[in-house]
């Protein structure tokens, strides 16, 4: 798969398409500790439901970071590099953090999103939320313990039976990570402290589906549901839990992209 740059005046950012369908959905991952360039090929298969329909562009968080990176700076950001590839409008799908961006981008570009999917997203970031993703995910990172980091994030995303499979997986896996890559994801995991766009979801004009578990052990099984309250009882916006899959319920229901395309192909 191969990995492309896309350059704006202020920054650079990497992505990985595929697909030919005529319509255009953009990828917003989650956190990561590592990029998810790395991972291109697992995404692709993982998406393969949908490059019939679509071109598919799953994109990065952009290359130079600052120091203080909040998740509305993400989403404009974004949002640029998308205009710079002379993107839209798109089909949004965003994943946990990649749903709050896909929300502002939704808030402050309309005319850039006709059609968005959230997946274990939320509307706001408690100070209890963010203690303890500040407590599990930054403090190891901070301290260079890629392991514990790991770990910390393998349990907190996965169900059990899944997190115990992936437990060699995840140790290995931290091995490779880098003194820089702990630094980006500090930054990235600190955006989402004092997220909060919970009062202005009646301004987003699209048709919403958001997507949850009962039990997400990041966000809280109520994310989703809260969220959806959010649009008011609108015809247009669906919600659908499932249960025993976690927080990366996107990553572990054998049916979600097929949920995705049933939506998204909607007139």
């Amino acid at each position: 798969m191969k990995i492309e740059t896309v350059r704006t005046d202020r920054f650079t950012m990497d992505y990985f398409r595929f697909g030919q369908g005529k319509e255009t959905l953009v990828i917003l991952p989650g956190l990561s500790v590592q990029s998810v360039m790395g991972s291109a090929e697992l995404i692709e298969e993982s998406c393969r439901p949908l490059a019939e329909d679509f071109t598919v562009y799953v994109m990065d968080r952009r290359k130079e970071l600052p120091p203080v990176y909040p998740v509305r700076e993400m989403a404009r950001d974004t949002a640029e590099a998308l205009l710079t590839l002379g993107l839209g409008p798109v089909c949004l799908f965003g994943a946990s953090q990649g749903g709050m961006m896909a929300l502002v981008m939704a808030l402050e570009q309309p005319e850039l999103v006709c059609r968005m999917v959230l997946g274990s997203a939320a509307a706001s970031v408690t100070k209890a939320q963010y203690a303890a993703i500040e407590e599990n995910w930054i403090r190891p990172a901070r301290d260079g313990r890629a392991e514990a980091l790991y770990l910390a994030f393998g349990e907190a995303l996965y169900p059990p039976a899944v997190f115990e499979q992936s437990r060699a997986l995840l140790l290995e896996a931290a091995k490779t990570v880098t003194a820089e890559e702990l630094r980006r994801f500090v930054v990235l995991a600190e955006g989402v402290k004092g997220f909060d766009v919970s009062g202005e979801l009646e301004r987003i004009a699209c048709p919403v589906l958001v997507l949850g578990s009962r039990d997400d052990r990041v966000l809280g099984g109520d994310a989703a549901p809260r969220l959806a309250e959010g649009f008011r009882g609108r015809p247009d916006c669906e919600l659908y839990l499932y249960d025993g899959y976690g927080h990366a319920v996107y990553d572990t229901a054998p049916d979600y992209k097929e949920r995705m395309l049933r939506f998204l192909r909607k007139p």
